[in-house]
């Protein structure tokens, strides 16, 4: 939930101060202890199985031990273990099946799937790589006051560089959706976690281009060069993803662990983008030279207004929701856009409340421009296979499977 870095394994906090979300991250889960080695001693050439197992078992050590913080670290470990759990997944090679992979949730510890099935395995690991992702983004956007005065400054580089997690979070998750899901069994797919099911997948894969959007509305906003065309096209579209992400989740059943949550943050975010979506609109509409444009922009302003309070409702309830957090001081257009509205609204209706009450047939409110979205999923490639697959094609099940069979009973009785 945005606060994965500040979690021990099994549930418990390095800090008891409640964490900030500024970049929504769902409850993370990390692999469990599971056993490599056994199932496939003799089907594959022993240094590849102790490989596997290693990189595995590091994985593991360095996701409890940090709670999640050395996303670096984790993420170099968890690429090296995809280009050799490739090999697990090739349908040549016969080994989808035969080890069970055990993964946990971080915050709780609780163990949440056991499933042999290798594609399951791909599917949990670049998942993680997703979420230590949208992690690291949500790091980078809330920075420590080192001065003291009680001011954070989220630098450009940060953002920037929020921005290309956020988009390679979304590739990651998209992969997932159309490259693993679609080919695992159904009978697996009923017995996995609720977090990868496509249409939660899917919305978090949206919602981060929407979050990616927010930051580049904020650059807008900083900007004296960007037009009010500019931040009025990237409000719409933050408000177009938000909207989009809302529709996967409300098709599910989200009562569930941080469901709730989940739609929280987004209706949060959603309200946000929309009352920056009137304020720009209301104040290009108030551009023109007929009463009929003022009266418009009007209704702008003052429908700015009510979303914005709706939009300090909707953070406070998300904040509230388990598991608790706390949203970040204002930043980015919102810190811009919290005074700015009220304000205009207020002079803007009594500048033209005469026209307002002679032009009382023309205060509907007028809709926002559509747009074509402009942000998209990075693309994500999974890595070369380990040459060590292709050295060791020889010794592919080098022992045969009735003995390997046999070994594996023997161990179990011993």
């Amino acid at each position: 939930m945005g606060c994965g870095t500040s979690m021990y394994p099994a549930g418990e906090r390095k800090n008891k101060s409640v964490p900030e979300v500024v970049v929504y991250v769902p409850s993370m889960r990390i692999p469990a202890q599971s056993d490599l080695q056994r199932p496939l001693r003799g089907l594959i050439p022993q240094d590849l199985v102790d490989r596997l197992a290693c990189l595995r078992n590091q994985i593991v050590f360095v996701a409890e031990d940090t709670g999640g913080s050395a996303v670096a670290e984790l993420r170099r470990a968890l690429e090296e273990y995809l280009s050799l759990l490739i090999g697990l997944t090739k349908k040549e090679h016969g080994l989808e099946g035969l080890v069970e992979f055990k993964w946990k949730n971080l915050e709780s510890g609780r163990q949440e799937n056991s499933v042999a099935n290798s594609l399951f395995e791909l599917l949990s690991v670049i998942h993680m790589i997703a979420m230590l992702n949208l992690s690291e983004a949500n790091r980078l956007m809330i920075p420590k006051d080192r001065s003291g005065s009680g001011i954070r400054v989220v630098s450009s580089d940060c953002k920037r560089d929020g921005v290309d997690l956020l988009l390679k979070a979304s590739g990651c998750l998209v992969f997932c959706v159309r490259e693993i899901l679609a080919d695992l069994p159904p009978d697996i797919k009923k017995t996995i976690s609720k977090d990868f099911q496509d249409g939660v997948l899917e919305a978090i894969s949206i919602q981060a281009l929407g979050q990616g959007t927010e930051i580049q509305l904020g650059f807008a906003v900083e900007s004296q060069k960007a037009s009010l065309s500019v931040k009025r096209r990237l409000a719409c579209e933050q408000m177009i993803y938000f909207g989009q992400a809302h529709h996967f989740l409300s098709e599910l059943d989200m009562s569930n662990g941080h469901g709730k949550k989940h739609l929280c943050f987004i209706k949060w975010k959603f309200l946000e983008a929309k009352a920056a979506a009137y304020y720009y609109h209301g104040l290009i509409l108030d551009k023109g030279t007929e009463p009929a444009c003022h009266v418009s922009a009007v209704c702008c302003f003052l429908a700015a207004g009510g979303i914005l309070s709706e939009s300090k409702k909707a953070c406070l309830t998300f904040c509230l929701a388990a598991p608790v957090t706390r949203s970040p001081p204002l930043w980015g257009a919102m810190k811009h856009l919290h005074q700015k509205i009220p304000e205009v609204a207020s002079r803007k209706s009594q500048m033209y409340g005469y026209l307002l009450e002679e032009e009382k047939a023309l205060q509907a409110l007028p809709d926002l421009p559509d747009f074509d979205l402009s942000l998209a999923p990075d693309d994500f490639v999974l890595p070369e296979i380990d040459p060590a697959w292709d050295r060791n094609k020889g010794g592919l099940h080098s022992q045969p499977l009735k003995e390997h069979l046999k070994d594996s009973e023997d161990e179990t009785e011993n």
